[in-house]
């Protein structure tokens, strides 16, 4: 299986004849191997050149690079080799009629929904109080399936997120770690710094994906097609935020892994500091790597893996196959 690199420093990045490096301010190379290379997140400030780009984009290595307040700044995405015309067409046509469209955003809200349940009540059944959260989403859960709309669609949604983050400081069994609302550029507290990186990481992790399949990142359904660049990785996403970075979150907290000295302040909010944003990825990494038996295929698979079932789902309905239905755990 082909890795993920993460550079946390400052330097360049070079290609020399076949071979790729990292070199940082200090002058340390290290050598990156291409062949087994499938992504790279660069965190620091990163100097590159026309010839390294050329050298990614013939080994199909996708580099995403975040700010220095780990915002995702954007993606450098080699030519769509598995680009399909036919593909294209099929998915424009969904987005193109509403009623169709209609249907695969709720489908996203749906699988996001429905997940938040999962972990809601998977820390009711070990003690935590959050009855009024888990009967209030299957309130909205049964609002939404009456929506005609993707306005009133994403309203529930947007209810449903906020029901499910006042669980949040019933599952976290740290003092250090309070929750009050969802915040974000910047993020105004430990909590919400976690959250927002946790998404960015996500975000990316699902455009690698798209990369691998016939469909194009730039269709969205449930996040409006517009003059940004992706909007189809943002709704893929939804469904896997919960189930790869809220689990990571919580399980980084309540196991005294990620800790206050973990975090930096800025002038008006706080960030995770190169310890921290070690500690997550090096987590994350390792959630994505485990493996699951998947209910449909009978076999094991990895959360990583199951972001591209989830892609050739949507590929399926699009071609009339198979009517899609989003990822829900099982547990």
């Amino acid at each position: 299986m082909k890795k993920t690199i993460y550079i946390f420093s400052n330097g360049r990045l070079k290609r020399k004849d076949n071979t790729l490096f990292f070199e940082n301010e200090e002058g340390v190379r290290k050598f990156i191997p291409v062949e087994n290379t499938k992504e790279i997140f660069a965190f620091g400030e990163i100097d590159l050149n026309t010839k390294m780009l050329n050298f990614l984009a013939q080994k199909e290595i996708i580099l995403h690079y975040f700010n220095y307040y780990d915002y995702y700044a954007g993606s450098f995405y080699p030519r769509e080799h598995y680009n399909s015309g036919f593909m294209i067409l099929k998915q424009a046509a969904y987005y193109m009629d509403s009623e169709k469209r209609v249907f695969i955003a709720k489908r996203f809200i749906e699988g996001a929904a429905k997940n938040c349940l999962k972990i809601l009540k998977y820390y009711e059944r070990r003690g935590k109080t959050l009855g009024s959260q888990i009967s209030e989403i299957e309130r909205l859960l049964i609002e939404l399936d009456k929506q005609n709309g993707i306005d009133a669609s994403m309203a529930i949604e947007g209810q449903i997120k906020q029901t499910y983050y006042q669980g949040i400081n019933a599952i976290i069994e740290n003092d250090a770690f309070r929750f009050s609302e969802r915040n974000r550029r910047p993020p105004t507290d430990s909590i919400n710094a976690l959250i927002s990186f946790s998404n960015s990481m996500i975000y990316t992790y699902c455009l690698s994906e798209i990369y691998q399949t016939h469909l194009d990142p730039r269709i969205g359904f449930l996040h409006s097609t517009n003059f940004r660049r992706f909007t189809l990785n943002l709704d893929v996403a939804e469904i896997f935020k919960p189930v790869i970075g809220d689990r990571t979150i919580f399980a980084l907290i309540n196991k005294g892994i990620i800790t206050p000295a973990d975090f930096e302040k800025m002038l008006k909010g706080i960030v995770l500091n190169d310890k921290g944003r070690k500690k997550f990825l090096t987590y994350m990494d390792e959630k994505l790597k485990q493996t699951i038996k998947h209910s449909t295929l009978k076999r094991q698979v990895s959360y990583r893996r199951l972001i591209r079932l989830e892609l050739y789902k949507l590929e399926k309905h699009f071609l009339g196959e198979k009517e899609y239905k989003p990822f829900v755990m099982d547990w």
